[in-house]
Formats: C-alpha cells, structure tokens, sequence
C-alpha cells in the first residue's frame, strides 16, 4: 500500500491541467467519491493496526497535496482566462445562446391530457407495432374492411399479421383486455396511415383517444364529457354539436364540431364559412368490443372517443398547412418559446 501512495505522489506532482476539461479529469481521479484517494481510505480499513498510524499519515498527506495540486492548477487556469479576456475582440458576434421550445404537438397534447387528468381520466400507452386482433378485429373491423388492406395500412409482417397502429384504439383494447371496470383513460400516440402527403393529410400523426367504460354509462355522459372538454379547451362561450357517423367500434356513432374560435361562429374561410370546426369522432363502444376484450356487455357500457393532435393544434395556432410540424424548421418552432 506504500509503494501505491508512493506512485499516486509522484503522479499529482507530475500532472499538468491545459484546460478545464483536464482539470476536471484530475479532480475525478484522485478527488472524488470514486476517486483513487477515496479508494485507499477503503483499503485502510484491511490495514494492521501498527501499520495505521504510518499509513494514515500519508494518506491524508497525499490528499492534501492533491487538493494543493487541484487549486493551484485551478487558480492559474482562472488566471489565463482573465488574460485572454482583457485582449478580447468587442468586433466579433456575440455567441447568443438559443433557448428552446417545446414542439407544439407536444404543447397541445400535454394541454389535452390536463383537461381530461381533471376529471379522473388517466394516461395509457401501448406499441406502435400491432397485430390483427388488438389493431382491428377486436375493434370489429369486417374482414373485407379497406384499413385492412395494404394500400391503408403499413404492414410490417403478414402470417401472423403486424402493422404499425392505425390508432390508439388498440390501447384501448389492451388496458380492457387487463383491468376490470371502472376504467377511464386516454391513450394519447403517434399513428400511422398509408396516405399521400398535403397541407391536410401525412403518414404519421398524433391522436388522443379516450374511453371510459362503467355500469349505466349512457351516451348523456358523453356529452357532458366533451362539453367539458371543449369549454376547458377552447374557452366558455365554445359549443359543441354532434352529428351522426360510422365507427366499426362504437353504436351509436358521432362526429363533434365546436364553433369556430376564429370567427366566433360567424363564418369565414377557416370553417369554410359554416361557423363550425370537425375536432373528434365519438360514440357508446359497441357491446361487440366489450365482449371481445373479456367485459360483459349486458353489465357494462361505455362511451370511446378519439381526436387528431395535428388538427387541434392548427385550430389552437392557426397554422395552415399539417406538413410544417415534420420539416424540423427553426423559424416555425421559434413561435412557440412562449408557450413552454
């Protein structure tokens, strides 16, 4: 152990910092917790006792000497700094640290799960790579259904089949499949879908899906669930009408406008002058679903619901085109450093 302490000496004595990266490499050698000095303070506990007194003299000399070491290198490191500093060029370009934002998928989402935390909905996620049964037949998808077919959908593998997820739905059907009622989540996503990209249509986007699933649950809990959404969302003079639509998984099935936040209801050329957005396709899960996923549909009922994060977000920020929340472009992101 003597001959250690005797190299560990002559290693500090001879080290030379060039810069603060060095220095820092210095201080965690021989200095830290997990440093080499440390290390012989946990190898003196295995010492003889006559040989303590010598040993433990020179270990604490030597973590003296390193510490010397450090704040010498340390102070002339400083040194050359203010140095270097007094010469500087005032003509050069000040080096602006840029700070960040948040994406404003991200912004939105986060918004959409707060809203919905309030009234006791809970978060739940699943994988992107989906097999048949979780992604469409036990949402009760017919066979011939087109989301099935390739030109729809990005199947990864066939026999067995596997596809990245048309929704978020499939998350739906695991958390039924493996909780028993009560059961009220939102499965927020990105989803995937075999589209031509445009200003309003892209291969990959973001849903938010929600489901709750209880004894009497009845379409009137629907409503007010999403009357409550919307009113949080979008402001407290916001309405909200229904009209009727098609979902293999829910019956009754409705498609959700808001009155447009732009124009106040009005008209104009963001709600093509109807006074009206489309936001969300909602409707009572259909006793099919429930059975499938092992929960008895003559006992429980549910309401499901799912949204387009995109579509949201451009509502919320205006924004015109769906391909600019891919294209990584700074100008756009810059926007929303107010939102963090």
């Amino acid at each position: 152990m003597k001959d250690k302490i005797n190299a560990l000496s002559e290693e500090i004595e001879q080290f030379k910092a060039e810069n603060k990266d060095e220095l820092e490499s210095f201080r965690l050698k021989y200095l830290s917790k997990k440093g080499e000095i440390n290390n012989l303070f946990a190898e003196f506990k295995n010492v003889p006792k006559e040989e303590r007194k010598e040993l433990g003299k020179l270990i604490n000399d030597l973590k003296n000497k390193a510490q010397e070491k450090f704040d010498s290198m340390k102070a002339s490191l400083e040194e050359a700094e203010e140095t270097q500093s007094e010469y500087h060029d005032l003509t050069l370009p000040v080096n602006q640290e840029e700070i960040g934002a948040r994406h404003p998928i991200s912004i939105v989402r986060n918004e959409i799960n707060d809203v919905f935390a309030r009234i006791g909905f809970t978060i739940s996620e699943g994988p992107e790579i989906e097999n048949d049964w979780h992604n469409f037949t036990a949402l009760n998808f017919p066979e011939e259904h087109p989301a099935r077919d390739m030109q729809d959908t990005f199947f990864v593998e066939q026999n067995p089949d596997l596809a990245l997820r048309t929704h978020t739905s499939s998350v739906q059907v695991r958390v039924m499949e493996n909780n028993k009622p009560p059961i009220r989540i939102v499965a927020p996503g990105r989803v995937f879908r075999n589209e031509a990209i445009s200003a309003r249509a892209h291969c990959i986007f973001h849903q938010i899906e929600g489901l709750y699933v209880d004894k009497n649950v009845s379409f009137v809990d629907l409503k007010q669930t999403l009357y409550y959404f919307a009113r949080e969302f979008f402001g407290e003079q916001t309405k909200i009408r229904f009209r009727p639509s098609y979902f293999p998984f829910t019956e009754p099935s409705a498609e959700m406008d808001v009155s447009c936040n732009i124009c106040g209801g009005k008209g104009c050329n963001v709600c093509k002058y109807t006074g009206w957005l489309e936001i969300m396709g909602c409707g009572m899960v259909d006793p099919n679903v429930l059975d499938n996923c092992g929960i008895d549909s003559s006992e429980y009922s549910g309401f499901a619901f799912g949204m387009g994060i995109e579509r949201i977000a451009m509502l919320k920020y205006q924004i015109n085109d769906l391909r600019l929340y891919f294209e990584n472009d700074v100008r756009f992101l810059k926007q929303f450093k107010s939102a963090l």
